[in-house]
């Protein structure tokens, strides 16, 4: 007898509906086989599907099956299917009865007793199914909140086979999880740090105000203990809410890469990314067999810091120079092209020199001129082309860090960054592009003209530094960032000097 059900293929963070046919045999295959393209993990389901019937007080067919996972030509991973296959083989020898089953997208990897595990990528798979028309949606138990996000579809969350068997035999009534996403947001979206817990560099803070408010990326140049990772990982504190277009697109990273977190349905607060220095190429932009999304993935509309930026090799920072431009990562396969967003804002740090003392007022630096050289020259000058703000970081006096004089705090500065995200959300409409620093040299000329007095300081700085046209672009959008914050309808001489100022490292190309 001859079932079929509905379940989803992953691609990257998109998902594909998958038919699920289970053909139960009167004695015509010689052994129970699994087609359609599917990987160690969905072969081996059979045997976990096997021993999860009969601990569940069913009788296993004694005739072997034929189970087929269409699309044939998409290659099928994970446990996923190890449920809807479950439930098929039942339907296919009469144990289970329902006229309800093809209304139900399914999905659950089974335990030897029958138990329903959790699985990765259900927001997903739940967002695939509401788009593809179904309304009703089988997760296991601790899934269903995350799969209750999407508003439109009515959910489940089973625990156990004979469960799901009940319920979809019309035995067992479930009542539907719901989520209320407003009151998850009001619960998680709150910061453990704070810009105040940062005593002293107000330069610095200002640099990363405009950062924020352009959504720019930034390299911080100082000594050890100034304070750059603090200040890098207080810099999500400042950025406008997510929005819940943007949480939920963050969280189907989360969710694919399954580190969304135990009973945890949506990212309510913008991740930061801290990889080490030693992190490989996929790791960083995603990839493997099975491509999995990367750090840059993962730091998708938050923060990726890269300390001891200079440490990296070579060879994997300049695997994120065109994901910055394009905020997105393709990872080509012989079987296809995985697409996975990667907007972010990088925040890159290093020492001054490789004894990381150089310029210090309170230890000696030991590099020599030619040490310092070839200690810059690790980063290539097309990455730190795109890097919009280079800003010093120097170590704090005693007097600042003992001081209890009233700091910044990230509300203050929260609040003159939203009132700049909104000036620019105005301007740009409801495009793509949100940010300034998102502009194209088109709308730069469009957007970013500026007066005699400005166009001959960018001419002098252009000269005397040798800055290139995408230089050129970053110095306007950051001025325009800057006219932003200070509620200025056009950018002013003060405007372009500070965003000039902000190039120091284009000195050393």
């Amino acid at each position: 007898m001859l079932a079929k059900l509905n379940s989803v293929i992953l691609k990257g963070i998109e998902g594909i509906i998958c038919d699920v046919e289970v053909d139960v045999a009167r004695g015509g295959f010689q052994k129970s086989v699994i087609v359609g393209l599917p990987d160690t993990a969905v072969k081996e389901s059979i045997e976990r599907v096997k021993s999860a019937i009969v601990n569940s007080g069913y009788k296993y067919p004694k005739t072997q099956s034929l189970i087929n996972l269409a699309p044939a030509d998409v290659k099928k991973i994970g446990p996923v299917f190890d449920l809807p296959i479950a439930l098929g083989v039942l339907m296919g020898q009469g144990a289970l009865t329902s006229t309800v089953i093809e209304d139900f997208v399914i999905i659950g990897e089974l335990g030897l007793d029958g138990r329903v595990r959790p699985v990765n990528g259900v927001l997903s798979m739940a967002m695939t199914a509401e788009e593809n028309g179904f309304e009703r949606i089988i997760v296991p138990l601790e899934n269903a909140k995350e799969a209750a996000v999407v508003q439109n579809l009515q959910v489940y969350g089973v625990g156990y086979l004979a469960q799901a068997v009940s319920f979809l035999s019309g035995q067992l009534p479930l009542e539907t999880t719901t989520v209320d996403i407003e009151e998850i947001f009001d619960a998680q979206a709150n910061y453990d740090v704070d810009f105040a817990d940062v005593k002293g560099q107000e330069n610095v803070k200002r640099a990363l105000t405009i950062a924020a408010a352009g959504g720019h990326n930034v390299m911080m140049v100082g000594p050890p203990g100034a304070g750059k990772t603090m200040l890098a990982q207080r810099l999500a504190t400042v950025l406008p809410a997510l929005t819940i277009e943007e949480s939920l697109q963050t969280t189907r990273i989360y969710s694919t890469a399954g580190l969304l977190g135990k009973n945890k349905s949506l990212m309510a607060i913008r991740p930061v990314r801290m990889p080490h220095h030693s992190a490989s190429g996929p790791a960083l932009i995603g990839g493997g067999t099975t491509p999995r999304p990367g750090e840059l993935s993962l730091a998708h509309f938050g923060i990726l810091f890269l300390d001891e930026f200079v440490e990296f090799p070579r060879h994997v920072l300049e695997m994120i120079r065109q994901p910055l431009e394009d905020g997105f990562v393709n990872i080509s396969r012989a079987r296809g092209t995985v697409c996975f967003p990667a907007q972010f804002m990088l925040i890159a740090a290093m020492n001054p020199c490789p004894c990381g003392y150089y310029g210090s007022k309170v230890r000696r630096c030991k590099c020599t001129p030619g040490q310092i050289e070839r200690y810059f020259s690790k980063v290539s000058g097309p990455l730190l082309d795109r890097l919009d703000i280079h800003i010093d970081v120097p170590p704090v006096t005693f007097t600042k860090l003992r001081s209890r004089a009233g700091q910044l705090t990230s509300d203050s500065i929260r609040s003159s960054v939203v009132k700049a995200r909104e000036t620019q959300a105005n301007r740009f409409g409801n495009g793509k592009v949100m940010t300034n620093a998102r502009m194209s040299h088109k709308q730069v000329e469009k957007y970013c003209p500026l007066d005699d007095a400005s166009a001959m300081m960018l001419k002098q700085a252009m000269n005397e530094f040798g800055l290139s046209a995408r230089a050129h672009d970053k110095i306007c959008k950051t001025a325009r960032t800057i006219a932003d914050l200070a509620d200025s309808e056009d950018i002013q001489p003060e405007h372009i000097a500070e965003a000039i100022s902000y190039r120091k490292l284009d000195r050393r190309l």
